[in-house]
């Protein structure tokens, strides 16, 4: 039996067994996971989604695609040109298990890509600039104001 799975934007096309190349996950190795976004499994067609259909995978390694070099060729007349590099991080997983139905209540952790996690993280975390705005107001009352005091003095004095 096979399967079709959405994860980071592509689709692939599984069965059990197979290693998979995918999108980084927020999963560490040997952690098993599962994979949600069923859109077809055997000859069941989702209208998008199979409903209670999964995939469970296997967490083999974190790892770095090839690295893809882009060459970037400003203006003619002017030889300025500028070499820009990447490597993709991937999630290399191995499939073992289809589930038809029953997805919902397996209890095995859900596939969440890595941009989901810091998003909600910074989404959570307060901004420092209204603390130091506000560290700045309690200092700036509990600070004794001497130069009036004293010029009040020097008046009385004469």
């Amino acid at each position: 039996m096979f399967a079709v799975l959405k994860t980071g934007g592509k689709q692939y096309k599984v069965a059990s067994g197979d290693v998979l190349r995918v999108e980084k996950l927020n999963a560490n190795a040997g952690d098993k996971i599962q994979f949600n976004e069923i859109l077809m499994v055997g000859a069941t067609i989702g209208a998008p989604m199979v409903a209670g259909a999964g995939v469970q995978a296997e967490v083999i390694d974190q790892i770095k695609g090839e690295k893809t070099i882009h060459y970037v060729r400003r203006r003619r007349k002017h030889s300025s040109k500028r070499t820009k590099g990447h490597r993709q991080q991937l999630t290399l997983v191995r499939i073992t298990d289809i589930l038809e139905a029953g997805a919902d209540t397996s209890g095995v952790m859900a596939a969440v890509g890595a941009a989901t996690k810091v998003a909600t993280t910074e989404a959570a975390a307060p901004k420092a600039a209204p603390k130091k705005a506000a560290a700045k107001a309690d200092t700036a009352e509990a600070a004794p104001k001497k130069k009036p005091a004293a010029k009040k003095a020097a008046a009385d004095k004469e």
